[in-house]
């Protein structure tokens, strides 16, 4: 082995911990960043499919509106 290859080998060996810990600690944020992106993602998709839900349910809600008058034209010519 060249002598850089042996310096670059210690060094490793040196910095092995300061390496793994830095491998964790990017594993560990990629894994709360890829959570935190799938946490809002549903919570989006939940949102919107439930106010797309209560504007459907909003429509559906008909007025009903009765003409009472025949009933009460009815009902004073039997008082007549």
């Amino acid at each position: 082995m060249s002598q850089a290859k042996v310096d670059y080998n210690k060094e490793q060996k040196y910095n092995r911990k300061k390496l793994v810990k830095k491998q964790k600690r990017a594993r560990v944020l990629g894994t709360i960043a890829a959570t935190l992106v799938a946490v809002a993602l549903i919570g989006w998709v939940g949102f919107s499919t439930y106010s797309k839900y209560e504007e459907q349910k909003e429509a559906t809600i008909t007025k009903l509106t009765l003409d009472s008058s025949a009933l009460s034209d009815y009902t004073s010519g039997l008082s007549d």
